[in-house]
């Protein structure tokens, strides 16, 4: 039996595939194994279209031209990186945050109108960060004394562009409770549409930027008060993931929160001072 001859304008080459491979991983820590290979052939045939390239080899042999490199290396991390999210994603880390976290860190500002700090450092299309903001001002308008800001950073730039425009499927609300629907949404005048927006107040609390989690440093406060970090660190080696979580937890006050996903519980072991609160909610 004839073996099967590669097409080279569908898939990509071994060479070419590891090229890529090996440049994600360096820029943003996430790694590509061969399993993603057939994801990344199909994600990049949009842009090698939008390129005019013949195919996708040819488009990596041109990736590394200067005079358009950065501008195209964001455009592949918008193609490889992994986007899921949904309002009130794992919702017991928000209960916590009401019962627990806020009331203690309320008491430890020592002050009324305390100003809290929210972080969500992989903010993806901003659901996490406005349901941050829901669970706040609910919070507020039940009598506890505080204003609150929160910091959305995410590598890619096409799902922060969607973040700052705050609009979303209607089919996107099913976790959202019917009161917080009617209070922190407004409809589409076009009703064909079947789209909804965060309203002006929060959106207002909420700002959005670029940050990879791989640079050195972050431009962060250093006082934050709960920092989301969810279902981001499973794609990095065991080194980086700690180094991430140890530069997160440098800019968390004392007595701050972070959050990580269900199948992160265990980053903790290799961070001196990061106690464990719960599997995945961790203080220093």
């Amino acid at each position: 039996m004839m073996p099967a001859i590669q097409d080279t304008a569908v898939h990509l080459s071994d060479r070419h595939f590891r090229t890529i491979a090996e440049l994600i991983e360096s820029q943003v820590g996430i790694k590509l194994p061969q399993g993603k290979r057939l994801m990344l052939e199909g994600r990049l045939h949009k842009r090698v279209r939008a390129l005019s390239f013949s195919d996708l080899n040819e488009y990596v042999e041109n990736l590394f031209e200067a005079d358009h490199f950065e501008t195209e290396l964001t455009h592949l991390i918008d193609v490889v990186t992994t986007n899921k999210t949904v309002f009130f994603r794992e919702p017991q880390h928000f209960t916590f945050m009401r019962d627990v976290a806020v009331p203690s860190l309320l008491k430890s500002h020592g002050r009324e109108n305390a100003n809290l700090k929210i972080w969500s450092s992989a903010s993806s299309t901003g659901m996490e960060a406005y349901t941050t903001a829901m669970v706040l001002d609910d919070m507020a308008r039940s009598g506890s004394r505080f204003q609150y800001r929160i910091l959305g950073t995410d590598i890619s730039t096409a799902v922060l562009r969607l973040a700052r425009t705050a609009i979303y499927a209607r089919d996107v609300l099913a976790p959202v409770p019917e009161p917080f629907v009617k209070r922190y949404f407004s409809s589409s005048r076009d009703k064909s549409r079947g789209e909804v927006r965060i309203v002006p107040e929060l959106r207002r609390m909420t700002h959005f930027m670029r940050m990879n989690l791989m640079d050195k440093s972050y431009p962060v406060d250093r006082d934050v008060d709960i920092i989301f970090c969810r279902n981001v660190l499973i794609y990095f080696e065991r080194e980086t993931q700690r180094k991430v979580v140890e530069q997160l937890c440098g800019h968390l006050r004392p007595g701050g929160y972070l959050l990580v996903g269900h199948s992160e519980s265990m980053i903790h072991s290799a961070v001196p001072g990061l106690k464990q609160i719960q599997p995945t909610i961790f203080q220093v």
